[in-house]
């Protein structure tokens, strides 16, 4: 069926713009704007008449009104996209996808005229005969009807409401039937109609309008009641959303079915009678059922695809605190809720799955114990996935935390790493020289020898440095250590090293409290400067650790986490977004001798050996006192994943014995619960991508 035509010149509204149609328009708006004193004032005297105001007041009221119509940005959902371009999630303070008119069926907008303003085509900003019907009627009660209203006038009415926002006193201002209103309305559609063409104020008006159910505009609509494009609506699916807009909640198609046929079937009749449809076609589009096929609208992370809740709402934190999307907290959550973003991120939806398809596998959601885990992809920062063993939710088994970030991120504090944090203490001792051979005198049991923190305060010698084993591992050198996890190798390592500068090593790798501000502000919370440093008691995030070993697997180059790749607004417009800021923080000879180290923990004779996957790997047990957290984190070339598994509402509680997806481990060691989840994750996100060898230390 094509649109409606204009009766001036036989063509479509969107063909019949040439200059006569124009000269013919502007004689019509002449007469409109010579007419409008008097028809303001039959509007206007039956409202002002018992105080003595005249016909001409009412004039110079209209005439002195603002020249023009500030016309608002329709708010429009933000839609989250993940790497291969799926929707994780769409966010919106009003469900509203605007579209050109060229987008919505010909019936939609033939039924939305017909039932409407059926003389749109013929007469400008008012329709003279309404407008007279309108005040004969309005002479004879006393007051001012809803009648006569153009579809123009109409669409300046939603500007008002639009404008009004949320605000109920707005709203109720915008649509109070008063003179002034009337008369704003007219002033307005003049304008409009002198400025728009006939195509565009329909177009503007079928995506401002609301159609019920929380849907703004004809998309939304369709979207809701029919789960379609406005592109593909049949007549009798226009027909009932053309009758929507008289009273979205009386016509409700849903709640009210009966009166939504009845409408509908009006509809239908007056496209018969003003020819836009035969009466043959009316006949069959009634015989119709409503046909609706309701999706009901679902906003925000919350509602996410499942198993993307959490990075979700870490993309929307990284969006919400970063000053680039807007100068204040409420610009920016205006511009995500209301801006019609389409933000483009780094998810992808193969290690995503694999990530929940491993958790699955090793423990459940009502667990005490939850499984957290992050994938990072070397050389760029890009979070390829992010997922937690306990949903995202309010219920019970379910939590809204984001374990794998920070607070300021929707997380926590994180969790003590154990053994993990080892790595940074052989990049700190390798970064100033010295040899993968080095060797340490490694007891069982032995002292923290005396360290100076980044504060020059000195902590003195203290006991209680001590391996999982009473047996003395004797002079070792710093694979052997790594391979064993060996304490009583790393503490000294560390003191050799210096503590602070181990400090600033964990620093550039990005661990600490990102996005804190310390007391210098420097942006990152200091660790605490024990001498058990090395031994993993700070809390860090699985993000952070991912994060930090990624710069291993990519020859010493660190990027800061990433999760939006493109954020395009509602005008087509790209704004800037967070850059990985990739740099080197090690050598990339330095971090081929990390890689040498955290691969012999995979090998046949390392802690992580039951774990290893046929790729060119490398990784690092972790698991603290008490077995509370137990951790395994390791990278390929192509993808860093860190996985903890703790308890997090008591995390000083032990994992021994506890009952972790129908198995009890004691002690809970990470190769044990933690390193299982990572292996399958990894063999299946490893899934298709070449097997390219990690950079070695020469001749190891």
């Amino acid at each position: 069926m094509a649109a409606k035509r204009s009766p001036l010149s036989g063509k479509s509204p969107r063909e019949s713009r040439g200059p006569g149609h124009k000269a013919l328009l502007g004689v019509q708006l002449v007469g409109a704007s010579a007419l409008a004193g008097a028809v303001v004032a039959g509007i206007a005297l039956p409202a002002v008449g018992g105080v003595g105001l005249s016909a001409k007041a009412a004039a110079n009221d209209f005439n002195n009104l603002p020249g023009s119509l500030v016309v608002p940005t329709l708010s429009q959902a933000s839609t989250i996209y993940d790497a291969d371009g799926g929707v994780i999630a769409t966010v919106y303070s009003r469900d509203r996808t605007v579209v050109p008119l060229g987008q919505i069926a010909p019936e939609m907008q033939n039924a939305l005229v017909d039932i409407e303003d059926h003389r749109f085509y013929q007469h400008g900003a008012i329709d003279l005969q309404g407008t007279l019907r309108a005040l004969l009627k309005d002479s004879s009660s006393g007051g001012v009807s809803q009648g006569g209203s153009t579809l123009t006038q109409q669409y300046v009415k939603n500007v008002f409401i639009e404008e009004a926002g949320d605000s109920a006193a707005g709203v109720a201002a915008a649509t109070r039937q008063t003179a002034g209103r009337k008369i704003q309305e007219l002033k307005y559609a003049i304008e409009l109609e002198q400025k728009l063409s006939k195509a565009q104020i329909l177009n503007n008006y079928l995506n401002i309008t609301y159609f019920g159910g929380g849907a703004y505009g004809v998309e939304a609509a369709s979207e809701l009641y029919f789960s379609k494009h406005a592109s593909q609506l049949t007549l009798p699916e226009a027909a009932l959303l053309a009758g929507l807009v008289q009273s979205p909640s009386a016509y409700d198609p849903v709640q009210n079915p009966a009166a939504a046929v009845t409408r509908r079937n009006e509809v239908l009749d007056a496209m018969a009678t003003y020819g836009s449809i035969s009466t043959a076609q009316a006949v069959q589009a009634k015989a119709q059922p409503l046909g609706l096929k309701v999706t009901p609208p679902r906003t925000g992370c919350i509602a996410a695809k499942a198993g993307d809740e959490f990075f979700c709402n870490y993309v929307e934190h990284v969006l919400l605190d970063d000053p680039a999307f807007g100068a204040t907290s409420d610009a920016r959550q205006a511009l995500f809720d209301q801006g019609g973003l389409q933000i483009h991120t780094t998810l992808n939806p193969q290690d995503q799955a694999a990530e929940e398809q491993a958790m699955q596998s090793h423990i459940y959601s009502s667990d005490k114990a939850v499984s957290v885990s992050s994938m990072v992809q070397p050389g760029s920062g890009q979070i390829l996935a992010m997922a937690q063993s306990r949903p995202f939710g309010t219920g019970t088994n379910q939590t809204e935390i984001n374990y794998n970030v920070d607070a300021l991120h929707g997380g926590g504090e994180g969790f003590q790493t154990g053994s993990v944090f080892k790595a940074v203490t052989a990049a700190t001792a390798l970064s100033q020289g010295v040899p993968l051979s080095y060797p340490i005198n490694s007891p069982a049991s032995a002292d923290y020898p005396a360290m100076t923190d980044c504060n020059g305060v000195v902590h003195p010698a203290v006991p209680g440095d001590q391996n999982d084993t009473t047996v003395p591992y004797g002079n070792i050198d710093m694979v052997k250590a790594m391979a064993d996890s060996v304490n009583t190798y790393f503490v000294p390592l560390e003191a050799q090293a210096g503590l602070c500068n181990v400090v600033h090593m964990a620093q550039s790798l990005g661990l600490g409290s990102q996005g804190m501000m310390n007391a210098s502000g420097t942006g990152l919370e200091p660790l605490a400067q024990a001498q058990s440093l090395t031994l993993g008691v700070n809390d860090l995030t699985p993000l952070q650790i991912a994060n930090a070993y990624a710069a291993f697997a990519a020859n010493g180059t660190y990027c800061s986490p990433t999760a939006i790749t493109q954020v395009v607004d509602s005008s087509g417009k790209s704004l800037t977004v967070p850059s990985g800021n990739c740099h080197q923080v090690l050598t990339p000879a330095v971090a081929q001798q990390v890689n040498t180290l955290l691969h012999s923990v995979v090998s046949d004779q390392g802690t992580g050996a039951s774990v290893a996957i046929p790729y060119s790997d490398a990784g690092k047990t972790g698991t603290t006192n008490s077995e509370a957290q137990a951790w395994f984190s390791g990278y390929t070339t192509q993808i860093s994943d860190a996985t903890v598994v703790t308890n997090p509402n008591y995390p000083l509680n032990s994992l021994n014995g506890v009952d972790i997806g129908g198995h009890s481990y004691d002690p809970a060691y990470g190769f044990e619960t933690a390193g299982p989840i990572w292996h399958d994750a990894m063999i299946s996100a490893m899934t298709g991508l070449p097997n390219t060898p990690l950079g070695f230390a020469p001749g190891k």
